[in-house]
């Protein structure tokens, strides 16, 4: 009996392998929660978060969450920053242009859905990014350049990247009556969670092009 809880509890078990996952992506959650405070540092955080969920895939669930979560939040920092400041403002302004289209309506209705075509670019821009940032040194221009490549490599992916963040943010913004529970796993798990969810999606397609170690 002892033996088969032994079994059952061990690091190398299902059990424990869920475990492992599970306290890796609250401890990375909490990290981003935490460092994501300042707003503007809302992009390295991302990247930072990705880069945890990617090296969890790759190392087997075996890493610091905490400890790799710094690493990954330093070494994207100032790029991070740039990234959110330029892809926040830009989705700001064609956020305002959409509402100034709807307002004043008749011919600017074209104009309207072309804002929504360009949002929706960016939105998927931005979540391929963050894994690109997370996975590769490079400059700005030629991140942007990488993540428009993932997403156009294999172009059916981009739907349920998309959905994994897009969907569980409505439901949280429409659900008024479980907000505060919302807002509670969003916090505990949230934002590890979908990325966790989107590196399962990408990471062979990113893994194919990183160097070998």
């Amino acid at each position: 009996m002892k033996k088969w809880i032994g079994g059952f509890l061990d690091n190398d078990s299902l059990f424990g392998r869920i475990m492992s996952r599970i306290f890796i992506v609250i401890g990375a959650n909490l990290m981003f929660v935490l460092f994501s405070l300042p707003v503007i540092t809302i992009g390295p955080g991302l990247a930072a978060l990705f880069y945890v969920m990617l090296e969890t895939l790759h190392k087997d669930d075996s890493l610091n969450p905490f400890r790799y979560f710094w690493r990954g939040f330093v070494m994207n920092l100032k790029q991070g920053i740039v990234c959110t400041l330029l892809l926040g403002g830009s989705a700001v302004v064609l956020v305002l242009d959409i509402r100034f289209c709807s307002y004043h309506g008749g011919v600017l209705t074209i104009f309207k859905y072309a804002c929504y075509a360009l949002l929706f670019f960016l939105i998927i821009e931005t979540i391929y990014l963050m894994p690109v940032m997370a996975s590769f040194r490079d400059t700005i221009p030629h991140l942007l350049r990488n993540a428009f490549f993932f997403a156009a490599r294999k172009p059916w992916k981009i739907l349920p990247a998309a959905a994994f963040f897009i969907v569980p943010i409505m439901v949280t913004v429409l659900d008024i009556r479980y907000r505060p529970l919302y807002a509670f796993l969003w916090v505990v798990l949230g934002f590890g969670m979908i990325t966790m969810l989107v590196s399962e999606l990408l990471y062979r397609d990113i893994a194919r092009f990183q160097p070998p170690e």
